[in-house]
Protein backbone atom coordinates (compact mmCIF):
# COMPACT_ATOMS: atom_id res chain seq x y z
CA UNK A 1 0.00 0.00 0.00
CA UNK A 2 1.25 3.74 -0.95
CA UNK A 3 1.85 5.38 1.91
CA UNK A 4 -0.22 8.54 1.68
CA UNK A 5 -2.94 6.16 1.39
CA UNK A 6 -1.86 4.69 4.52
CA UNK A 7 -2.09 8.13 6.20
CA UNK A 8 -5.45 8.51 4.67
CA UNK A 9 -6.97 5.26 5.81
CA UNK A 10 -5.59 5.86 9.37
CA UNK A 11 -6.40 9.66 9.57
CA UNK A 12 -10.12 8.80 8.13
CA UNK A 13 -12.01 9.01 11.44
CA UNK A 14 -10.78 12.63 12.53
CA UNK A 15 -10.78 14.22 8.77
CA UNK A 16 -14.87 13.20 8.88
CA UNK A 17 -15.38 14.26 12.29
CA UNK A 18 -14.04 17.85 11.55
CA UNK A 19 -15.72 18.28 8.64
CA UNK A 20 -18.84 16.96 10.17
CA UNK A 21 -18.56 19.64 12.95
CA UNK A 22 -18.64 22.10 11.05
CA UNK A 23 -21.51 21.27 9.32
CA UNK A 24 -20.23 20.05 6.08
CA UNK A 25 -22.29 17.05 6.32
CA UNK A 26 -22.39 15.96 2.45
CA UNK A 27 -18.89 16.66 2.71
CA UNK A 28 -18.33 14.44 5.22
CA UNK A 29 -20.28 11.38 3.28
CA UNK A 30 -17.78 12.18 0.22
CA UNK A 31 -14.73 12.08 2.21
CA UNK A 32 -16.31 8.81 3.57
CA UNK A 33 -16.97 7.41 0.59
CA UNK A 34 -13.30 8.42 -0.74
CA UNK A 35 -12.00 6.54 2.32
CA UNK A 36 -13.60 3.35 1.71
CA UNK A 37 -12.33 3.90 -2.48
CA UNK A 38 -9.11 3.65 -1.18
CA UNK A 39 -9.17 1.33 1.71
CA UNK A 40 -6.71 -1.70 0.72
CA UNK A 41 -8.32 -4.41 3.05
CA UNK A 42 -10.00 -7.31 1.75
CA UNK A 43 -14.23 -7.56 1.93
CA UNK A 44 -14.62 -8.39 5.55
CA UNK A 45 -17.80 -10.00 4.05
CA UNK A 46 -16.09 -12.52 1.83
CA UNK A 47 -17.16 -15.94 1.88
CA UNK A 48 -13.96 -16.43 0.80
CA UNK A 49 -11.65 -14.21 3.26
CA UNK A 50 -8.20 -14.35 3.04
CA UNK A 51 -5.53 -13.78 5.97
CA UNK A 52 -3.94 -10.70 5.65
CA UNK A 53 -0.29 -10.60 6.97
CA UNK A 54 2.83 -9.43 5.96
CA UNK A 55 5.10 -10.79 3.58
CA UNK A 56 7.49 -12.83 5.89
CA UNK A 57 9.43 -15.83 4.63
CA UNK A 58 11.69 -16.02 8.16
CA UNK A 59 8.75 -17.98 10.16
CA UNK A 60 8.07 -20.14 7.10
CA UNK A 61 11.50 -21.56 5.46
CA UNK A 62 14.92 -22.06 7.74
CA UNK A 63 17.10 -19.97 6.30
CA UNK A 64 16.44 -16.08 5.47
CA UNK A 65 18.19 -15.83 1.94
CA UNK A 66 16.37 -19.02 0.73
CA UNK A 67 14.00 -16.92 -1.36
CA UNK A 68 13.52 -13.20 -2.30
CA UNK A 69 11.99 -10.86 0.11
CA UNK A 70 9.33 -8.11 -0.95
CA UNK A 71 9.20 -5.01 0.29
CA UNK A 72 8.81 -4.35 3.88
CA UNK A 73 5.10 -2.30 2.91
CA UNK A 74 3.46 -5.09 0.87
CA UNK A 75 0.87 -6.84 2.38
CA UNK A 76 -0.17 -10.41 1.09
CA UNK A 77 -3.43 -12.14 1.30
CA UNK A 78 -2.70 -15.59 1.51
CA UNK A 79 -4.91 -18.04 0.04
CA UNK A 80 -4.90 -21.76 1.01
CA UNK A 81 -5.80 -24.74 -1.65
CA UNK A 82 -5.81 -28.36 -0.80
CA UNK A 83 -5.22 -30.73 -3.97
CA UNK A 84 -8.26 -33.51 -3.82
CA UNK A 85 -8.75 -35.89 -6.37
CA UNK A 86 -9.88 -35.06 -9.97
CA UNK A 87 -8.04 -31.34 -9.29
CA UNK A 88 -5.36 -29.97 -11.84
CA UNK A 89 -3.40 -26.66 -11.75
CA UNK A 90 -5.89 -24.72 -13.78
CA UNK A 91 -8.77 -25.28 -11.17
CA UNK A 92 -6.45 -24.52 -8.05
CA UNK A 93 -5.67 -21.31 -10.05
CA UNK A 94 -9.05 -20.92 -10.45
CA UNK A 95 -10.10 -21.38 -7.31
CA UNK A 96 -8.07 -19.03 -5.70
CA UNK A 97 -9.40 -16.12 -8.40
CA UNK A 98 -6.44 -16.26 -11.16
CA UNK A 99 -6.82 -17.08 -14.52
CA UNK A 100 -4.81 -18.97 -17.41
CA UNK A 101 -2.44 -16.44 -17.73
CA UNK A 102 -1.40 -17.10 -14.21
CA UNK A 103 -0.78 -20.55 -14.61
CA UNK A 104 1.09 -20.38 -17.75
CA UNK A 105 3.14 -17.66 -16.64
CA UNK A 106 4.05 -19.87 -13.30
CA UNK A 107 4.43 -23.31 -15.44
CA UNK A 108 7.48 -21.73 -17.56
CA UNK A 109 9.82 -20.95 -13.99
CA UNK A 110 12.24 -23.45 -13.47
CA UNK A 111 10.81 -25.60 -11.02
CA UNK A 112 7.09 -25.04 -13.04
CA UNK A 113 7.25 -28.92 -13.74
CA UNK A 114 7.02 -29.56 -10.39
CA UNK A 115 3.40 -28.54 -10.37
CA UNK A 116 2.51 -31.19 -13.48
CA UNK A 117 2.16 -33.91 -11.38
CA UNK A 118 -0.24 -33.07 -8.50
CA UNK A 119 -1.64 -35.38 -5.93
CA UNK A 120 -4.55 -35.33 -2.98
CA UNK A 121 -3.97 -33.84 0.06
CA UNK A 122 -0.71 -31.33 -0.92
CA UNK A 123 -1.23 -27.51 -0.62
CA UNK A 124 -0.83 -24.76 -2.58
CA UNK A 125 -0.86 -21.35 -0.52
CA UNK A 126 -1.25 -18.12 -2.82
CA UNK A 127 -0.13 -14.61 -2.15
CA UNK A 128 -2.04 -11.87 -3.89
CA UNK A 129 -1.43 -8.09 -3.51
CA UNK A 130 -4.78 -5.87 -2.65
CA UNK A 131 -5.73 -5.68 -6.13
CA UNK A 132 -5.84 -9.90 -6.48
CA UNK A 133 -2.60 -9.89 -8.49
CA UNK A 134 -0.24 -13.43 -7.71
CA UNK A 135 2.67 -12.06 -6.21
CA UNK A 136 4.18 -15.11 -4.75
CA UNK A 137 3.10 -19.24 -4.49
CA UNK A 138 4.48 -22.24 -2.41
CA UNK A 139 3.85 -25.91 -3.27
CA UNK A 140 3.95 -27.93 -0.55
CA UNK A 141 4.23 -31.15 -1.63
CA UNK A 142 5.03 -32.25 2.21
CA UNK A 143 5.55 -29.55 5.40
CA UNK A 144 9.33 -30.66 4.21
CA UNK A 145 9.24 -30.51 0.41
CA UNK A 146 8.47 -26.45 -0.80
CA UNK A 147 8.81 -25.41 -4.14
CA UNK A 148 8.25 -21.40 -3.88
CA UNK A 149 7.55 -19.02 -7.24
CA UNK A 150 8.09 -15.36 -6.60
CA UNK A 151 6.96 -13.10 -9.38
CA UNK A 152 9.85 -10.49 -10.66
CA UNK A 153 8.29 -8.47 -14.06
CA UNK A 154 5.75 -10.36 -14.79
CA UNK A 155 8.05 -13.68 -14.83
CA UNK A 156 8.65 -15.94 -11.96
CA UNK A 157 11.63 -16.47 -10.04
CA UNK A 158 11.39 -20.30 -8.31
CA UNK A 159 13.30 -22.36 -5.47
CA UNK A 160 13.05 -26.03 -4.48
CA UNK A 161 13.78 -26.44 -0.37
CA UNK A 162 14.29 -29.43 1.69
CA UNK A 163 13.62 -27.95 4.84
CA UNK A 164 15.00 -30.03 7.69
CA UNK A 165 12.70 -31.30 10.55
CA UNK A 166 14.00 -31.18 14.40
CA UNK A 167 14.59 -34.70 15.88
CA UNK A 168 14.21 -35.58 19.29
CA UNK A 169 14.17 -38.81 21.01
CA UNK A 170 10.96 -40.08 23.01
CA UNK A 171 10.31 -42.65 25.15
CA UNK A 172 7.53 -45.13 25.66
CA UNK A 173 6.75 -48.59 27.64
CA UNK A 174 3.47 -50.72 28.28
CA UNK A 175 2.32 -54.07 29.56
CA UNK A 176 0.38 -55.94 27.21
CA UNK A 177 -3.39 -56.88 28.58
CA UNK A 178 -4.84 -58.32 25.87
CA UNK A 179 -2.61 -57.04 22.24
CA UNK A 180 0.44 -55.36 21.00
CA UNK A 181 -1.52 -52.69 19.44
CA UNK A 182 -3.46 -51.66 22.62
CA UNK A 183 -1.12 -52.00 25.08
CA UNK A 184 0.48 -49.90 21.92
CA UNK A 185 -2.14 -47.30 21.94
CA UNK A 186 -2.42 -46.76 25.60
CA UNK A 187 1.02 -46.27 25.71
CA UNK A 188 0.06 -43.59 22.75
CA UNK A 189 2.78 -44.70 20.41
CA UNK A 190 1.95 -44.16 16.49
CA UNK A 191 0.69 -47.60 14.90
CA UNK A 192 3.63 -47.29 12.54
CA UNK A 193 5.85 -47.89 15.84
CA UNK A 194 3.85 -50.41 17.16
CA UNK A 195 4.11 -52.21 13.99
CA UNK A 196 8.17 -51.64 13.91
CA UNK A 197 8.59 -52.88 17.29
CA UNK A 198 6.36 -56.29 15.93
CA UNK A 199 8.90 -56.32 13.06
CA UNK A 200 12.18 -56.00 15.20
CA UNK A 201 11.42 -58.88 17.73
CA UNK A 202 8.86 -60.95 15.16
CA UNK A 203 12.20 -63.38 14.11
CA UNK A 204 11.64 -64.54 18.11
CA UNK A 205 8.01 -63.72 19.37
CA UNK A 206 5.10 -64.92 17.85
CA UNK A 207 2.81 -61.72 18.48
CA UNK A 208 -0.15 -64.26 17.63
CA UNK A 209 0.54 -67.38 19.45
CA UNK A 210 3.40 -65.95 21.92
CA UNK A 211 2.19 -63.51 23.62
CA UNK A 212 1.09 -63.11 27.01
CA UNK A 213 -0.86 -61.14 29.61
CA UNK A 214 1.78 -59.53 31.57
CA UNK A 215 4.72 -59.29 29.17
CA UNK A 216 6.19 -55.72 28.94
CA UNK A 217 7.68 -53.65 26.51
CA UNK A 218 10.04 -50.31 26.94
CA UNK A 219 11.72 -48.35 23.37
CA UNK A 220 13.40 -45.42 22.60
CA UNK A 221 12.37 -43.76 19.36
CA UNK A 222 12.65 -40.84 16.88
CA UNK A 223 10.30 -37.66 16.45
CA UNK A 224 10.52 -35.45 13.95
CA UNK A 225 8.89 -31.84 14.00
CA UNK A 226 9.13 -28.78 11.79
CA UNK A 227 7.86 -25.21 13.58
CA UNK A 228 6.84 -26.93 16.82
CA UNK A 229 4.47 -29.21 15.29
CA UNK A 230 5.06 -33.00 15.14
CA UNK A 231 5.14 -34.11 12.04
CA UNK A 232 5.45 -37.92 12.70
CA UNK A 233 7.50 -40.80 14.22
CA UNK A 234 11.05 -42.08 12.84
CA UNK A 235 13.17 -44.78 13.27
CA UNK A 236 13.10 -47.07 17.10
CA UNK A 237 16.97 -46.41 18.59
CA UNK A 238 16.65 -49.19 21.17
CA UNK A 239 14.06 -51.17 22.43
CA UNK A 240 13.87 -54.24 25.12
CA UNK A 241 10.36 -57.11 25.00
CA UNK A 242 10.06 -59.15 27.92
CA UNK A 243 8.01 -62.46 26.72
CA UNK A 244 6.96 -65.11 28.75
CA UNK A 245 9.83 -63.92 31.78
CA UNK A 246 12.38 -64.17 28.77
CA UNK A 247 13.87 -60.17 27.70
CA UNK A 248 14.70 -59.59 24.45
CA UNK A 249 16.99 -56.60 23.31
CA UNK A 250 17.53 -54.73 20.37
CA UNK A 251 19.64 -52.04 19.11
CA UNK A 252 19.53 -49.88 15.70
CA UNK A 253 23.05 -49.58 13.96
CA UNK A 254 23.98 -48.24 10.87
CA UNK A 255 27.52 -49.53 9.49
CA UNK A 256 30.01 -47.78 7.40
CA UNK A 257 28.36 -48.57 4.29
CA UNK A 258 24.79 -46.70 5.08
CA UNK A 259 23.07 -50.27 5.94
CA UNK A 260 20.82 -50.54 9.02
CA UNK A 261 19.66 -53.20 10.71
CA UNK A 262 18.65 -54.13 14.29
CA UNK A 263 21.53 -56.01 16.64
CA UNK A 264 21.48 -57.78 20.19
CA UNK A 265 23.30 -55.56 22.49
CA UNK A 266 26.49 -58.65 21.78
CA UNK A 267 25.79 -57.52 17.99
CA UNK A 268 23.90 -60.97 16.67
CA UNK A 269 21.38 -59.74 14.23
CA UNK A 270 17.99 -59.57 15.26
CA UNK A 271 16.74 -60.69 11.55
CA UNK A 272 16.75 -64.53 10.88
CA UNK A 273 17.42 -65.89 6.96
CA UNK A 274 13.74 -66.68 7.13
CA UNK A 275 10.55 -65.28 8.28
CA UNK A 276 8.79 -67.32 10.99
CA UNK A 277 5.41 -66.96 8.87
CA UNK A 278 4.94 -65.13 4.87
CA UNK A 279 2.39 -63.18 6.00
CA UNK A 280 0.77 -60.72 8.35
CA UNK A 281 -2.60 -61.04 9.13
CA UNK A 282 -3.79 -64.89 9.63
CA UNK A 283 -5.16 -67.92 11.66
CA UNK A 284 -3.85 -71.14 11.38
CA UNK A 285 -6.56 -74.01 10.27
CA UNK A 286 -4.65 -76.89 10.20
CA UNK A 287 -1.19 -77.14 11.32
CA UNK A 288 1.91 -80.04 10.66
CA UNK A 289 0.67 -82.78 11.16
CA UNK A 290 1.62 -86.85 9.57
CA UNK A 291 -1.74 -88.24 10.07
CA UNK A 292 -3.78 -85.94 9.64
CA UNK A 293 -7.44 -86.82 7.51
CA UNK A 294 -7.48 -84.49 4.00
CA UNK A 295 -10.55 -82.50 4.07
CA UNK A 296 -11.29 -83.07 0.78
CA UNK A 297 -10.27 -86.92 -0.10
CA UNK A 298 -11.18 -88.16 3.31
CA UNK A 299 -8.66 -90.07 3.91
CA UNK A 300 -5.37 -90.64 5.88
CA UNK A 301 -2.97 -88.01 4.02
CA UNK A 302 0.42 -86.84 5.70
CA UNK A 303 0.10 -82.47 5.90
CA UNK A 304 3.59 -81.68 5.39
CA UNK A 305 3.49 -77.86 5.94
CA UNK A 306 1.15 -75.28 7.98
CA UNK A 307 -2.08 -73.63 6.75
CA UNK A 308 -2.47 -70.10 7.39
CA UNK A 309 -6.41 -69.09 6.74
CA UNK A 310 -6.90 -65.61 5.14
CA UNK A 311 -8.53 -62.99 3.14
CA UNK A 312 -8.20 -63.70 -0.27
CA UNK A 313 -5.51 -61.38 -1.33
CA UNK A 314 -3.72 -61.40 1.49
CA UNK A 315 0.08 -60.56 0.60
CA UNK A 316 2.28 -63.21 0.39
CA UNK A 317 5.67 -62.79 1.29
CA UNK A 318 9.16 -64.66 0.36
CA UNK A 319 10.47 -66.27 3.79
CA UNK A 320 13.63 -65.29 2.85
CA UNK A 321 16.83 -64.20 -0.24
CA UNK A 322 16.62 -66.86 -2.99
CA UNK A 323 15.62 -67.89 -6.60
CA UNK A 324 12.36 -68.84 -7.44
CA UNK A 325 12.78 -72.41 -9.15
CA UNK A 326 8.93 -73.36 -9.99
CA UNK A 327 6.05 -70.52 -10.62
CA UNK A 328 3.04 -72.59 -12.15
CA UNK A 329 -0.35 -74.45 -11.90
CA UNK A 330 -1.07 -77.77 -10.90
CA UNK A 331 -4.73 -79.39 -10.25
CA UNK A 332 -3.82 -80.24 -6.95
CA UNK A 333 -1.76 -76.97 -5.70
CA UNK A 334 -3.45 -74.38 -7.79
CA UNK A 335 -1.24 -71.29 -8.61
CA UNK A 336 2.06 -71.74 -6.49
CA UNK A 337 5.86 -70.57 -5.82
CA UNK A 338 8.74 -73.26 -4.88
CA UNK A 339 12.13 -70.79 -3.65
CA UNK A 340 15.33 -72.22 -3.11
CA UNK A 341 17.25 -70.87 -0.86
CA UNK A 342 21.20 -72.01 -1.05
CA UNK A 343 21.99 -75.39 -1.32
CA UNK A 344 20.10 -76.14 2.10
CA UNK A 345 16.74 -74.72 2.19
CA UNK A 346 13.60 -74.64 0.38
CA UNK A 347 9.93 -72.70 0.50
CA UNK A 348 7.03 -73.57 -1.09
CA UNK A 349 3.65 -71.74 -1.22
CA UNK A 350 0.36 -73.27 -2.26
CA UNK A 351 -2.93 -72.30 -3.30
CA UNK A 352 -2.42 -68.72 -4.26
CA UNK A 353 -4.89 -66.74 -6.09
CA UNK A 354 -2.26 -64.12 -8.07
CA UNK A 355 1.44 -65.17 -8.18
CA UNK A 356 3.85 -62.03 -8.74
CA UNK A 357 7.10 -63.89 -9.41
CA UNK A 358 8.43 -66.26 -12.22
CA UNK A 359 10.68 -69.01 -12.86
CA UNK A 360 14.16 -68.38 -12.08
CA UNK A 361 13.91 -64.77 -10.74
CA UNK A 362 15.95 -63.39 -7.66
CA UNK A 363 13.96 -62.11 -4.67
CA UNK A 364 14.31 -60.87 -1.47
CA UNK A 365 13.17 -61.50 2.22
CA UNK A 366 9.41 -60.61 2.65
CA UNK A 367 9.06 -59.31 -1.24
CA UNK A 368 5.52 -59.99 -2.07
CA UNK A 369 5.43 -63.05 -4.19
CA UNK A 370 1.54 -63.73 -4.68
CA UNK A 371 -1.86 -63.38 -2.31
CA UNK A 372 -3.83 -65.72 -0.74
CA UNK A 373 -6.47 -67.59 -2.90
CA UNK A 374 -8.27 -71.14 -3.12
CA UNK A 375 -6.93 -72.48 -6.43
CA UNK A 376 -6.17 -76.12 -6.52
CA UNK A 377 -7.68 -78.35 -4.04
CA UNK A 378 -8.82 -76.22 -0.88
CA UNK A 379 -12.27 -76.02 0.80
CA UNK A 380 -11.13 -71.78 1.57
CA UNK A 381 -8.61 -69.20 1.30
CA UNK A 382 -5.62 -69.73 3.12
CA UNK A 383 -2.19 -70.42 2.08
CA UNK A 384 -0.33 -73.80 2.57
CA UNK A 385 2.99 -73.19 3.40
CA UNK A 386 6.20 -76.12 3.24
CA UNK A 387 9.85 -75.47 5.05
CA UNK A 388 12.51 -78.00 3.87
CA UNK A 389 15.67 -78.65 5.29
CA UNK A 390 17.71 -80.55 2.76
CA UNK A 391 15.03 -81.82 1.19
CA UNK A 392 13.43 -82.84 4.19
CA UNK A 393 10.06 -81.44 5.25
CA UNK A 394 10.20 -79.71 9.25
CA UNK A 395 7.56 -77.92 11.35
CA UNK A 396 7.73 -73.76 10.13
CA UNK A 397 6.44 -72.98 13.03
CA UNK A 398 8.82 -74.81 15.33
CA UNK A 399 11.93 -75.44 13.34
CA UNK A 400 15.13 -73.72 14.34
CA UNK A 401 15.67 -70.50 11.83
CA UNK A 402 18.96 -69.60 11.20
CA UNK A 403 20.44 -66.02 12.13
CA UNK A 404 21.51 -63.68 9.84
CA UNK A 405 25.02 -62.40 9.32
CA UNK A 406 26.42 -60.62 12.83
CA UNK A 407 27.98 -57.08 13.54
CA UNK A 408 31.51 -57.48 11.37
CA UNK A 409 34.77 -57.39 13.45
CA UNK A 410 35.60 -53.90 11.68
CA UNK A 411 32.35 -52.68 13.18
CA UNK A 412 32.49 -53.88 16.64
CA UNK A 413 33.96 -51.12 18.61
CA UNK A 414 32.07 -48.89 17.09
CA UNK A 415 28.92 -50.71 17.77
CA UNK A 416 29.63 -51.81 21.13
CA UNK A 417 30.09 -48.32 22.18
CA UNK A 418 26.64 -46.87 20.35
CA UNK A 419 24.86 -49.50 21.93
CA UNK A 420 25.88 -49.26 25.55
CA UNK A 421 24.74 -45.38 25.46
CA UNK A 422 21.46 -46.39 23.74
CA UNK A 423 20.69 -49.11 26.46
CA UNK A 424 21.77 -46.99 29.19
CA UNK A 425 19.43 -44.08 28.33
CA UNK A 426 16.80 -46.36 28.17
CA UNK A 427 17.25 -47.55 31.03
CA UNK A 428 17.57 -44.35 32.38
CA UNK A 429 13.77 -43.41 31.13
CA UNK A 430 12.78 -46.92 32.87
CA UNK A 431 13.99 -45.53 36.05
CA UNK A 432 12.35 -42.15 35.65
CA UNK A 433 8.87 -43.55 34.86
CA UNK A 434 8.80 -46.21 38.02
CA UNK A 435 10.04 -43.39 40.09
CA UNK A 436 6.97 -41.11 38.87
CA UNK A 437 4.46 -43.73 39.68
CA UNK A 438 5.60 -44.87 42.60
CA UNK A 439 5.15 -41.02 44.38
Amino acid sequence: MRRWQHTFYLLRPLVIKLIARRGLASIGILAFVLAVAFDPRPDSLSGDQPIRETLNLDNHFTHKDEFPVQAADIYINWKKQIVASGDNLSTLFYRAGLDDLDVYRISQATEGKSLLNLFPGEVLRFGLDATGKLLEMHYEKTPLDIYSFTVDKDEYQSKHVIRKPEVIKSYREGIIDESLYLAGKKAKMPDKTVMELANIFGWDIDFVFDIRKGDHFALLFEERYIDGKRLDAGNILAASFTNRGKTYKAVRYKNSQGQTSYYTPEGLSMRKAFLRTPLDIFRISSGFNLRRKHPIHKKIKAHRGVDYAAPRGTPVYASGDGRVTEAGYTRANGNYVFIQHGQTYTTKYIHLHRKKVRTGQMIKQRQVIGTVGSTGYATGPHLHYEFLVNGVHRNPRTVSLPKANPISDSEKTRFTKMAIALLEQLNENRQATQLAINR
